[in-house]
């Protein structure tokens, strides 16, 4: 009985800590102009990030993108694994922003 508890517990807490990985490991900055996200094709993120050359979808469980809506900001954070789809950018989830 001890076994079956002992296995149930941590197949529970290996499970828990897997499913909610969603960011590679790998860091990263980008600058550009925060926009609302609008409705797209490929329906993921809640602003965008236009920079020069691009533009990425985003998310923040930290930050009010809404704050800088308008705005040239550097945004760090991380890759979401999964994405891109649909023809659809990059998505990231962002952990900071600055404005400039």
């Amino acid at each position: 009985m001890k076994f079956f508890a002992l296995s149930f517990f941590t197949a529970l807490i290996f499970f828990a800590n897997t499913c909610n990985r969603q960011e590679t490991e790998g860091q990263m900055e980008l600058t550009g102009k925060i926009e609302s996200q609008g409705i797209t094709s490929y329906q993921y993120g809640t602003h965008v990030l236009k920079t020069e050359n691009e533009f990425y979808a985003l998310r923040s469980d930290k930050i009010d993108l809404d704050k800088f809506i308008g705005k040239e900001v550097t945004v760090s954070g991380s890759r979401i694994d999964g994405y891109p789809v649909d023809g659809g950018p990059l998505y990231i989830l962002v952990t900071n922003a600055k404005q400039l």
